[in-house]
Order: C-alpha cells, then sequence, then structure tokens
C-alpha cells in the first residue's frame, strides 16, 4: 500500500534519474525512468548482485494477521528486510529508508512487534550512512483485496482519531500517502 505511494513519488521526483522497483511480480506499469525487477524475495541478494544505487527504499513487510504464521511473518519483515538492506549495501546505498511499525521493540510479548524490533537492530549495524526509519500508527488507504473487516477498521480508526492527542497522539492513524511522502523526504535529506 505504501509502496506503490513511494513509487509514484519518486517517478515524478526529477532528482532521481532512474528508479529500479524489485517486487514480486510484475507492476503492471511503465515509465521511462522505471526499471521493474521481478524477484523471487528467498533469492533477493543473489538475485541484486552487481546492482549499483546510491540510496534505497524498502517498504518491505505485512500485517502479522494477514501473513498467518510466526515463521512468514519473521520472513517478510525481518529476512527479507535484512536480504534488501545489505543488497543495497553491497550496491552501494549510502542511505536506506525503511517503514516498519509503531510498537517495534525488542522487549515486546507481541511477537509481531518483538520481530520488528530485531530487524531495525539489524538495520542499524549495516552501517548506512543515513538509516531513516519510519514508525507511523495504524496506516490508511485502500490495499488490493483489503477484507471488510480492514475496512470497518480503517473508519474506526479515523472516527477514533481526535481522540488520540497528547502523549497518545502518534497512536493516531495516517494516510498511506503522507507516509510515502514523509519516506521521500527522508530520502531527499539524507
Amino acid at each position: 500500500m505504501v509502496g506503490s505511494r513511494v513509487l509514484e513519488e519518486l517517478l515524478r521526483a526529477p532528482e532521481f534519474a532512474r528508479v529500479v522497483a524489485m517486487t514480486r511480480r510484475p507492476l503492471g506499469r511503465e515509465a521511462q525512468r522505471l526499471a521493474n525487477r521481478i524477484v523471487p524475495f528467498a533469492q533477493l541478494e543473489a538475485q541484486l548482485k552487481g546492482q549499483v544505487c546510491d540510496a534505497a527504499v524498502c517498504c518491505l513487510g505485512g500485517s502479522y494477521k494477514e501473513l498467518a504464521s510466526e515463521a512468514a511473518y519473521r520472513e517478510a519483515v525481518l529476512v527479507n528486510v535484512l536480504a534488501f538492506a545489505r543488497a543495497a549495501r553491497a550496491a552501494g546505498a549510502r542511505r536506506f529508508v525503511v517503514l516498519s511499525c509503531q510498537t517495534a521493540n525488542t522487549a515486546s510479548r507481541r511477537i509481531a512487534a518483538r520481530i520488528q524490533g530485531e530487524a531495525l537492530d539489524a538495520l542499524g549495524a549495516l552501517g548506512f550512512e543515513s538509516l531513516d526509519i519510519l514508525l507511523p500508527g495504524p496506516l490508511l488507504g485502500l490495499r488490493r483485496g483489503a477484507s471488510l473487516a480492514q475496512l470497518m477498521s480503517m473508519a474506526a480508526a479515523l472516527a477514533l482519531g481526535p481522540l488520540h492527542f497528547g502523549a497518545r497522539q502518534s497512536r493516531r492513524a495516517i494516510g498511506a500517502s503522507q507516509v510515502a511522502a514523509a519516506m521521500l523526504g527522508a530520502l531527499r535529506s539524507g
């Protein structure tokens, strides 16, 4: 949901001469500066060997509920994100911008939050000149295949937003487009 919006932001930004999007399936979109690499994520590092880049943006992941198991979540949120980060680092990326979740914390009792925390700790050890980690509250936006429950959850998050103020303000839902714009801003600022 956020990745597609980041892609649009990058393609509108004139300072990025080329945008290489690694995806599991074809984007179904073409642009002069866009190269879409279809990559089996289990082979991410090998598939990206020899690439060159200055910066990388990562929106890999998924919800614990949709991935349905700890192993699948760990692969999506930890293994794949770290493989992509290592490949970006090997390609010369100095800047790395990643989307995580607000509750990421290695000390958490919640499995999803703990795995997110592990991923962030490991990213910090990779030695990027600039590492920006975005930790938004619940995301608002339409996803492919969104269920009625997800739509109802978004409506509730919107309705409850005004109740989150002061220390709880960070728990407010935020639009996926706003997060994408923030990711581009972080990429630009270095």
